[in-house]
């Protein structure tokens, strides 16, 4: 059987539910007499050719994907990680792009982080060739930090609180056009809640209407949910580290629009976060602390698709699986990586610091 299929066949045994202790990158125990292995994951190292940041991630299939990071830097693979095309927007240089989405390798949104006029998106319809700047903020006040598309056309930026509420833009031309939607929706934000631009999923969404908000920085985690194109909101208090600017929720995943997961922590070096991750079972109304936590602050998490309880979770610290909804986690790596993105035909790519890019290896057990 060539690499390809062993490939296929460690991911069908990874999204039936392996279990969850035998998928550590350490090593898996003996499989029993007829009993197949546990595959084995890690990650993949791709070298970009440079030293951004990336925060902003996009995974289009296992040969194609985005990133979007620092010194407004946005880079495409169409191989798989073996080369990346610098494809930045001209004359973005001094911008720190914190978030990407792709609808595949010819039309991409991004978005840049920063108070006032630093807060911009800009799409592409031609793979990077040219950009068009489609919002450029004014408000002084305002700092955008990630967006999320419900389908091609769809789709929502947040930014953090003004004057006490969050702020939402809408597009309903995939991202060419953006426009402020009506606050009178949206629940008052508590003192000093923010939202993280740390992985670009502090809102997601799952299906055609539904849309979640992650929270931190002020006395508790919160979730925020939308079910209509993000015009009103509700909100609930999620089981992650708070009390503190540095702590809360940074990013959300919801595979369909009741399973959810959540993760965060404490994001400073050195700093416990015991209960870095949460789950959810109808829609982000009730949060469950995870049994079995990452070790943790992580920044990023993504479900494998086609499956219903497979996950991958990263952070500066190291990456864990869990293969049980969410509900217990296990470390597969130890590098540094701040995003992770799963696309529909089971290609995952996690992204971070000092240029750091890489591809999910599925590898059978044995």
């Amino acid at each position: 059987m060539g690499n390809k299929g062993k490939t296929g066949t460690a991911l069908r045994i990874l999204l039936a539910g392996a279990s969850v202790a035998a998928l550590a990158l350490a090593g898996t125990a003996p499989a029993h007499a007829g009993q197949r292995p546990a595959p084995r994951l890690s990650w993949e190292a791709k070298d970009s050719g440079t030293d951004a940041r990336f925060r902003g991630l996009a995974a289009v299939g296992r040969s194609t994907a985005w990133v979007a990071g620092t010194k407004g830097t946005v880079l495409l693979t169409r191989d798989g990680g073996r080369r990346w095309r610098d494809v930045s927007p001209p004359g973005a240089g001094e911008l720190e792009f914190r978030d990407v989405a792709a609808f595949d390798a010819r039309h991409a949104v991004v978005l840049a982080i920063g108070e006032g006029e630093a807060s911009r998106i800009y799409r592409t319809d031609d793979g990077g060739a040219s950009w068009t700047q489609t919002f450029r903020n004014t408000d002084p006040k305002a700092f955008y930090d990630c967006v999320t598309f419900f389908d091609r056309r769809n789709g929502i930026a947040l930014g953090d609180p003004v004057d006490g509420k969050f702020r939402v833009l809408a597009t309903g031309d995939g991202g060419r056009s953006w426009r402020l939607l009506p606050s009178d929706g949206m629940p008052a934000a508590l003192p000093g809640e923010a939202a993280f631009a740390a992985s670009g999923q502090c809102v997601v969404s799952s299906g055609r209407r539904d849309a979640w908000i992650a929270t931190g920085g002020a006395a508790a985690s919160r979730v925020l949910h939308s079910a209509d194109l993000g015009r009103t909101w509700t909100v609930t208090q999620a089981p992650v580290p708070a009390g503190d600017p540095a702590r809360g929720v940074f990013a959300l995943a919801f595979r369909d629009r009741t399973h959810g997961l959540a993760v965060g922590g404490d994001y400073r070096a050195g700093k416990p976060s015991e209960r870095a991750a949460a789950v959810t079972a109808d829609g982000g109304a009730t949060w469950s602390p995870a049994g079995r936590p990452p070790a943790a602050y992580r920044s990023g998490v993504a479900w494998l698709p086609h499956g219903r309880a497979t996950a991958l979770a990263v952070g500066p610290t190291g990456s864990e699986v869990t293969t049980d909804g969410g509900r217990t986690w296990t470390g597969f790596d130890t590098g540094s990586y701040d995003t992770v993105d799963c696309a529909p035909d089971g290609g995952c790519w996690a992204a971070g610091e000092k240029g750091r890019t890489a591809r999910l290896r599925v590898r059978s057990g044995g």
